[in-house]
């Protein structure tokens, strides 16, 4: 910044007074209710002394529109919602096609190939920005985190469609698929370091086939560096299992292509990203992509289209009610109970226990940095009252000693505030819609709150 310009702002700027301190002070101690306050928050802490019961009460789990769904699976301490959401879909389509029990998809046969894709992604873009300053915006969000665990659908599409998936069986957890902090520590580091290494071959003017070199010998690394910690992905695998009325089956000799292609059979191009963000930047009725935003080159573009909340909510209903689980995206942590499961505007009643008005608009919340996105689950049902939406149920991935064995309810209020992506099928777009997402995306930049990875 230019002194001058620092200088000038400084004068601006205006220190605390003690005296107010003082008096603040003597205000708060003269004022019976809050004392009476803080001895309860300083005992009980903030959000147990706020926590509305009448949230409970108006969120009880019973929906009108109910998909069928075995056990609620556990991501534990990893950020692997989106895949964990991804998978599930496909797991109600097989536990109800093939009478299956307690049926899981490997999401560590998957993590492992984010990642190895992420590595590659991460590589191209350093090579894109070397001649970029170390201090430009870019490289800076580059450099902050090389990789991460969140995603985002078309991320987790791209994935499926080069790698296939298979059964838990054929690759199951492993200690650092479920407890990726070290994981994501050494291999982030490893990424840095080749950043330096391919911004100076680029510097000192190496030739594209010479930098082709490094950066496969670079990713070699990194595969044997997944290899180890993850394990090996399958190049085929036996599919057996027993269904529900107790007879055997056993599919030999599957790749992870051909199993998807069996078992799964969906058309993943069929199915969109429809958006709520009502800020200025974004009108209604228009496409949008991230720039650097993905994990395949080469994969699916990352895409969306933008409505407002009454179409928004109107294409969920209308895929649950054909018996279709909805991946979605919200900001999870806002106004929700991680224990009993409700997502409620009324969950906690920060405004009364401090007399604060904390209430911003969900365009405020998305401007300022309040809110974006940070996890993925799965709508599975939803409470339809005089032909509207009263309450939604969902489908978590933090295993089933949270919310309803599993399942939470998200009140509808709390979906027009807090939840910014559905997934749905083309065909239940109007055709103004569908006409408007197939539209030439507007590029947005690459640390938009949209561009956030659940």
């Amino acid at each position: 910044m230019d002194s001058g310009l620092r200088i000038e702002r400084m004068r601006w700027m205006t220190a605390i007074n003690q005296e107010v301190t003082k008096k603040f002070n003597q205000e708060y101690l003269a004022n019976n209710k809050q004392l009476a306050l803080q001895r309860g928050v300083v005992k009980n802490g903030i959000t147990a002394s706020a926590e509305n019961i009448s949230a409970h009460v108006n969120n009880v789990p019973v929906f009108s529109v109910d998909v069928a769904t075995g056990k609620v699976s556990n991501q534990k301490q990893s950020g692997r919602c989106w895949m964990f959401a991804a998978l599930n879909t496909f797991r109600h389509k097989l536990l109800t096609n093939y009478q299956l029990k307690d049926f899981e998809l490997s999401q560590n046969y998957t993590f492992f190939w984010d990642k190895y894709e992420k590595a590659n992604y991460f590589y191209e873009n350093i090579l894109a920005t070397a001649t970029d300053s170390l201090d430009s915006r870019k490289v800076a969000f580059l450099l902050s985190m090389p990789q991460q665990d969140g995603g985002q659908w078309d991320m987790i599409v791209s994935i499926f469609q080069k790698y296939g998936i298979v059964p838990k069986s054929a690759m199951p957890e492993s200690s650092n698929s479920s407890n990726s902090r070290d994981l994501n520590n050494y291999l982030n580091k490893k990424l840095r370091k080749d950043a330096v290494t391919l911004r100076q071959l680029v510097a000192d003017g190496k030739t594209p086939e010479a930098i082709q070199t490094a950066k496969e010998e670079m990713l070699q690394d990194v595969y044997n560096f997944l290899a180890t910690s993850l394990g090996t992905p399958p190049e085929t695998f036996d599919f057996e299992y027993r269904d529900e009325e107790k007879n055997y089956h056993i599919d030999r000799n599957l790749t992870p292509q051909s199993f998807y292609e069996k078992y799964v059979g969906v058309d993943l191009d069929n199915y969109v990203s429809i958006i709520n963000a009502p800020t200025a930047d974004k009108p209604y009725d228009k496409s949008y992509t991230v720039e650097m935003l993905g994990n395949v080159v080469g994969g699916k573009e990352v895409k969306y289209l933008n409505v407002d909340m009454d179409a928004f909510k109107k294409l969920a209903i209308a895929q649950l009610e054909q018996g279709e689980s909805v991946w979605f995206g919200c900001d999870v942590g806002q106004s929700s109970t991680r224990d009993s499961g409700i997502m409620s505007l009324d969950a906690y009643d920060m405004n009364d226990l401090f007399d604060i008005d904390f209430t911003m608009t969900k365009a405020e919340r998305l401007d300022h940095g309040e809110s974006l996105m940070t996890h993925a689950m799965v709508l599975t049902g939803v409470d339809i009252i005089d032909g509207k939406s009263a309450k939604w149920k969902v489908e978590n991935s933090w295993g089933d000693k949270v919310g309803d064995k599993g399942f939470f309810v998200m009140s509808d209020a709390w979906m027009d505030e807090y939840t910014y992506q559905i997934v749905v099928r083309k065909d239940l777009l109007s055709p103004e819609q569908l006409a408007a997402f197939e539209e030439a995306p507007k590029l947005l930049a690459p640390w938009d709150p949209m561009g956030a990875l659940a």
